[in-house]
């Protein structure tokens, strides 16, 4: 049985097509509906054509012990709650990527699961960024210690998971619980991790390679992709404070017509000192920086910009290029000249 099957139900009429599977018991059958309903692999059986509307399997009868003692004409429908395991009550879930076929990884597609390591159940959204706004792609809710599919993408959709938040809200169903705050991270997706093989490792999730990334562990959100305004603010304090003393006054030196402008967004060259500050701080200060000079800039119509980010592991570069994907659709962009600024460095034209 794999993603794609037509199947029908063996205990009550009815079927679907398999949209995915949690863990190795349990696959969600997608009804004519839309709805996505999670049914045990050895209740559903593989089907060639759509007619779902097959008299069920009668199982056998049951003796006196067996019987269920439900009010007449109401099925039954108990469910055993899933089994609480020791450690389980710190929340920890993860999103994971997987390569369908790890053997073609320029054309391969991938699966993304949001894995639930804990005893919670866990209520999530799956969200991914749009320049300033934000799309659903999935929402749900996930039982305790398992794993859930969420969707499935090629390679031309890695562009639009660039940047993607995920939500969660965890409880438990029919005991008292230790109450959890409420998670809100953002993680910036690699992308170029996907087009190499060693990205995905081994792990305890899963039996083949996987790309995990933290949402939450033992209670401790992964740190949420924004910057700490009050950080910075002491980093261009300190850095203004150390600017004052002596100053030799040079002549204001004068911009020559279409002479691009030339902005270096090196950490070195914005701040005084990056001590205290996480990777993810100073790219969230060098893309503010660059959103400034781009809206000083965006009704000077034929100008240039020259954004000098590096080259390094292209995560600034990277950025930069989103931004104006989304947010300034209207400019061009080009790399720079290499004579000039070398292997790192943006030109854009305003329009």
């Amino acid at each position: 049985m794999k993603k794609g099957d037509k199947v029908r139900f063996l205990s009550e009429i009815g079927g679907g097509i398999v949209a995915g599977f949690q863990g190795k018991d349990i696959v969600l059958v997608e009804d004519e509906d839309g709805f996505q309903i999670p049914v045990r692999v050895n209740d559903v059986v593989v089907v060639e054509n759509d007619d779902y509307h097959v008299n069920p399997i009668a199982p056998e009868p049951k003796s006196h012990e067996e019987k269920d003692y439900a009010p007449a004409g109401r099925p039954v429908t108990f469910r055993a709650e899933p089994e609480e395991r020791r450690g389980g009550d710190a929340l920890s879930v993860y999103l994971a990527f997987i390569p369908v076929d790890p053997r073609e990884m320029t054309r391969t597609k991938f699966e993304a699961y949001l894995v639930n390591d804990s005893n919670y159940y866990v209520a999530y959204s799956y969200l991914a960024s749009e320049g300033a706004n934000w799309s659903m792609r999935s929402v749900g809710e996930i039982e305790p210690n398992t794993k859930l599919f969420i969707e499935e993408f090629d390679k031309e959709g890695l562009g639009t998971l660039e940047r993607v938040a995920v939500q969660l809200m965890a409880y438990k169903r029919g005991k008292s619980f230790m109450l959890k705050p409420t998670v809100d991270v953002q993680l910036r997706i690699d992308t170029v991790k996907f087009y190499k093989l060693h990205t995905f490792q081994e792990n305890d999730f899963f039996e083949e390679p996987a790309l995990l990334y933290t949402v939450i562990e033992n209670d401790q959100p992964s740190r949420p992709l924004v910057i700490d305004a009050k950080k910075l603010r002491q980093e261009m304090a300190r850095k203004a404070s150390n600017d004052v003393g002596p100053q030799v006054v040079r002549p204001a030196r004068k911009q020559v017509k279409d002479e691009p402008v030339v902005v270096d967004l090196h950490a070195g060259e914005l701040l005084d000192t990056t001590a205290g500050l996480t990777a993810a701080d100073i790219l969230n200060y060098q893309l503010d920086v660059f959103r400034k000079k781009m809206e000083e800039y965006k009704n000077h119509h034929g100008a240039k910009l020259i954004f000098i980010h590096g080259k390094g592991e292209g995560v600034l570069r990277h950025a930069i290029i989103h931004e104006l994907d989304y947010r300034y659709k209207g400019c061009r962009y080009q790399d720079a000249s290499f004579r000039e600024y070398g292997y790192g460095a943006t030109q854009v034209t305003i329009k």
